[in-house]
């Protein structure tokens, strides 16, 4: 990068950090989405707020399938 070039581009360096830091987030939220660890932690807590009457077995099912779904889209993969 040419000195010029460098001087010019100097104020959209903000607009690029900011850019930058919005990918790593979502690669971050993607990770942590598909995490088998999250998603065992969400369906240990549907069923322990299930057996403490917290929750019916309707929405402890909904819990589940919700999961399911989150683990099984690939990610990256665009929603219809």
């Amino acid at each position: 990068m040419g000195l010029i070039t460098g001087i010019l581009g100097l104020p959209f360096a903000p607009v690029r950090a900011v850019i930058a830091l919005a990918e790593v987030i979502e690669r971050r939220v993607q990770e942590e989405l598909h995490d088998p660890a999250t998603a065992r932690r969400e369906l240990e807590e549907a069923e322990r707020a299930r057996a403490a009457g917290e929750i019916t077995a309707e929405e402890e099912a909904e819990i589940q399938q919700a999961v399911l779904d989150r683990m099984a889209r690939a990610p990256g993969a665009k929603e219809r």
